[in-house]
């Protein structure tokens, strides 16, 4: 059962402010922000709505089935589903080439709230975009960034009422911001208290200047040199276990452009940057594989990334069938009017597609 909090502020309702029966508090878009580390087979199945029918790309497979054993002349059934999907599969790859996609925002789990936030407005540069306190579920969520929400990547934090300490685990990467002086802004950060782990220097096996620092709650940021930008919050970095499967995934499912790839055979790696544009003026997924490794514990801290789209249903078919899972069925929160799907990557990383429409009406 899903339940709706009415907000006091003046503040159109929030994603936000809802929960799973159980009591576990949620992030915004739907997804469980549970204090505790969530077991591998959780699905959002009971999450209950009234979903639109679905808008398919192709015939369904069980009615060629039928159709092919009445009809005379009819191909093998094997080769009319395959030619079906095959189909199904080209009109959503020139779907999704269309759909409007960008990064919104990527969520994760802290431990002190205020002690964060002082970090990275005073370390890092970023402004508080926004705070919601929702007593009733016992959390707090508070939006950061280097510009506004509708035209930046930003990073919302929550913050689960008594609980001090997540597991950030060995999956998730870092955080990526791109500075014009990365000496200058680590001597910054020294000098409010922060935590270096890597002086600045060149990147190994290239020559961009980078350094890496470690906020409060242990997670990592990535600071890399680079002339002025529109998109400072540039990276997020996951670990994945088989790059090219991963590749191929966000490609066709996700409609991401591979910008780049680097084979660091020294260091027994391989990354490869993802996005919906150049990684100088847009956020881009750095996904990395290291030689031999697989699978990796996730940890409670990180959630998910949020994304846009104009139909989350079309989305969500493109998601199925190639290969991914749905969390969420597509359609509209109950008690609010916005449009969600959830899902999960080959390698259980979960993303949010949010209705591009709808999200400027929760802005407002």
């Amino acid at each position: 059962m899903v339940r709706i909090i009415p907000m006091a502020s003046s503040i159109r309702p929030s994603l936000s402010s809802f929960r799973f029966s159980g009591g576990v508090s949620t992030s915004r878009f739907g997804l469980s922000l549970s204090p505790l580390r969530l077991p591998s087979h959780l699905h959002f199945s009971h999450l209950t709505s009234t979903v639109p029918q679905t808008h398919f790309f192709g015939l369904k497979a069980s009615k060629l089935l039928k159709t092919a054993g009445t009809r005379v002349g009819m191909p093998p059934v094997g080769n009319v589903v395959h030619a079906s999907t095959a189909t199904a599969q080209e009109t959503a790859l020139e779907w999704v080439k269309k759909d409007k996609r960008r990064m919104l925002h990527v969520v994760y789990r802290v431990g002190d709230l205020d002690r964060t936030i002082k970090f990275y407005t005073e370390c890092l540069g970023m402004k508080l975009l926004r705070k919601r306190d929702i007593p009733e579920e016992r959390y707090t969520n508070a939006f950061l960034g280097y510009g506004p929400e509708d035209s930046h990547f930003v990073i919302e934090l929550t913050y689960n009422y008594g609980v001090d300490k997540y597991e950030i685990g060995t999956a998730f990467g870092h955080f990526g911001i791109a500075v014009e002086d990365v000496a200058k802004a680590v001597e910054l950060i020294k000098a409010k208290g922060g935590k270096v782990t890597r002086e600045p220097g060149p990147v190994k096996g290239g020559s961009t200047v980078i350094a890496f620092i470690e906020e409060p709650n242990g997670y990592k940021f990535e600071l890399i040199e680079r002339g002025p930008t529109p998109e400072p919050l540039c990276q997020v970095m996951l670990r994945v276990g088989d790059l090219d499967r991963s590749i191929t995934f966000y490609e066709k499912a996700f409609g991401m452009e591979l910008l780049r790839t680097r084979d660091n055979p020294e260091y027994k790696y391989t990354i490869a940057m993802m996005g919906y544009g150049p990684e100088d003026k847009n956020a881009v997924l750095e996904l990395t594989y290291n030689y031999g490794v697989t699978e990796y514990d996730k940890g409670n801290g990180y959630a998910q990334i949020a994304i846009g789209t104009d139909d989350v249903y079309k989305t969500a078919e493109g998601i199925k069938l190639f290969g991914g899972k749905i969390m969420r069925e597509p359609g509209p929160l109950p008690g609010i009017n916005t449009k969600i799907t959830a899902c999960l990557d080959p390698d259980g990383w979960k993303t949010v597609f949010v209705d591009n429409i709808d999200f400027l009406k929760e802005l407002e």
